[in-house]
C-alpha cells in the first residue's frame, strides 16, 4: 500500500482529497468535526516534511450550482481550529484564481479550495475537470475514505495525472487496514454482527463475509425475516415477505461454511412504533398479533454477550433495536457493552455503517472499540468485496 509515509513532501504541494462533508446547524456552524480531526495526522506529516497542503472536498449536494449554504467558507474557522494552523481559503477550485492561490502557497501553509461539487463535472468523473484540479499540486493524496466508493473527478479520475506521486493518506490506510484485519487477517474466532432493518441491504455483505467469519449474529428488524422463514409467529414486526426464501438460503450457506448463526431468542415487543407504547418481553417465535418486536430481549443479550466475550475479532454493522427510542435502546447498549468488554480483553473490534457509528458516538463507545469507520457507503462496499474506485486509482 503506497502511503504518504513513502514520500518526502519537502517543497512539494500536496493536493489532498478529504471528506469534510460535515454536519452543520442553522447558522452553518460545524456540529461534529470528527471527519476534520481524522485527517489531522496526514496534514501534520506533510507539513512536518516541509511541504504545503491544498485541501479539496465536497459539502452537501449542490448539484453543480454555486449555493452559499454549501460554501466551504463557512467551515474554514473550524478547520483552522482543529488542524492548529491558519487555513487560507479560495472561492474557486479550478481556474486562474485557484491556480494563483496554489502557486503562492509556501511550505508549512494550508489552502482550502471551494466545494468541488459546485461543478457538475465532479460527480460525472470528468477527465478535463480532473486535469484542471491536478495542476494545483505536485502530488495527489486520497484521504477521503467516505467518498472512496465514488468514481468522481477528485476522488479517482485525478490520480492518473500523478502516475508516480499518488498516495493514500493515513486515515485511508487505517480504514483499509481495519477492514483487511477483519476479512483477511482476523484472529479467530471472528464474529460479525449485522443489524438494521432490511436483509436486502445486507445480502452481498453476508455472502462475502461468510468465508471469513466463525459466528454471525443477526439482529434488528432484519432478524424477523429469518424468524418468519423458520416458521416463527412475528405479529406485526417488520418483515420482507419476498426475502423469506433468501433468508433460508443464507442460513444454508452459513451451514456450508460452518458458520454459527445466532438469531435473537426473545424480543421487547410493543403495541405500536412509539417510545410510549405499552411493551413487554416475549419469545421471538411467538409474538402475538397486533404487537411488534422493537428490541432484543434479555436472553438474546446474554447469548450474544457469551459469543462476543469468546471472540478475538469483531465486526459490527447495524443496531439490534430501535435505539433512537430510549425504551428500545437496551439491546444495542448491552451489545455495545459486550463489544467494549471484549475489546478490553484484547479483541479487535471494527464498527462501521451509519447507524452503528451514530450509536457509538451518541452513547460514548467510540473510545471503547478498536476502530470506528468514517465511511458508511465505502465501508459497506468494502465488506461486499468490491474494489473502491478511490482505492483502485491509487493502487493501479
Amino acid at each position: 500500500m503506497k502511503t504518504i509515509n513513502d514520500f518526502n513532501f519537502r517543497d512539494r504541494k500536496a493536493l489532498v482529497r478529504v471528506d469534510f462533508n460535515v454536519p452543520q446547524d442553522d447558522q452553518l456552524k460545524v456540529t461534529d468535526n470528527t471527519r476534520i480531526v481524522a485527517v489531522k495526522p496526514t496534514v501534520e506529516k506533510i507539513l512536518n516534511d516541509g511541504g504545503s497542503v491544498i485541501l479539496m472536498t465536497h459539502l452537501g449536494r449542490p448539484k453543480g450550482e454555486v449555493k452559499d449554504e454549501f460554501s466551504l467558507k463557512h467551515i474554514v474557522g473550524e478547520v483552522s481550529a482543529v488542524l492548529g494552523h491558519e487555513v487560507k481559503f479560495v472561492d474557486e477550485c479550478v481556474g486562474e484564481k485557484a491556480e494563483k492561490a496554489a502557486s503562492e502557497l509556501k511550505p508549512g501553509e494550508i489552502l482550502l479550495l471551494e466545494n468541488v461539487r459546485f461543478h457538475n463535472e465532479e460527480e460525472k468523473g470528468d477527465e478535463g475537470f480532473a486535469e484542471k484540479l491536478s495542476k494545483l499540486g505536485d502530488a495527489y493524496v486520497n484521504d477521503a475514505f467516505g467518498t472512496a466508493h465514488r468514481a468522481h473527478a477528485s476522488t479517482a479520475v485525478i490520480a492518473q495525472f500523478f502516475p508516480s506521486t499518488k498516495y493514500f493518506g493515513l486515515l485511508m490506510a487505517k480504514e483499509l487496514e481495519a477492514i483487511d484485519k477483519v476479512l483477511k487477517k482476523g484472529e479467530r474466532p471472528v464474529t460479525a454482527i449485522l443489524g438494521g432493518s432490511k436483509v436486502s441491504t445486507k445480502i452481498t455483505i453476508i455472502e462475502n463475509i461468510l468465508p471469513a467469519v466463525d459466528n454471525l449474529i443477526i439482529g434488528g428488524g432484519m432478524a424477523f425475516t429469518f424468524i418468519k422463514a423458520l416458521g416463527g409467529k412475528i405479529g406485526n414486526s417488520l418483515v420482507e415477505e419476498d426475502k423469506l426464501p433468501l433468508a433460508l438460503e443464507i442460513l444454508g450457506k452459513a451451514k456450508e461454511h460452518k458458520v454459527k448463526v445466532y438469531l435473537p431468542s426473545d424480543a421487547i415487543i410493543a403495541e405500536s412504533f412509539s417510545n410510549d407504547a405499552e411493551r413487554k418481553e416475549a419469545d421471538i417465535y411467538a409474538i402475538p398479533e397486533g404487537w411488534m418486536g422493537l428490541d432484543a430481549g434479555h436472553k438474546s443479550r446474554d447469548q450474544f454477550n457469551d459469543v462476543l466475550l469468546n471472540s478475538r475479532t469483531i465486526l459490527w454493522n447495524g443496531p439490534i433495536g430501535v435505539f433512537e427510542m430510549s425504551n428500545f435502546a437496551g439491546g444495542t447498549i448491552a451489545l455495545g457493552d459486550s463489544i467494549a468488554e471484549a475489546t478490553r480483553l484484547g479483541a479487535f473490534s471494527l464498527v462501521g455503517g451509519g447507524d452503528s457509528v451514530a450509536f457509538v458516538k451518541q452513547f460514548g463507545y467510540s473510545d471503547k472499540v478498536s476502530y470506528v469507520s468514517t465511511g458508511g457507503g465505502a465501508m459497506l462496499e468494502s465488506l461486499e468485496g468490491l474494489e473502491l474506485p478511490g482505492v483502485a486509482a491509487i493502487n493501479n
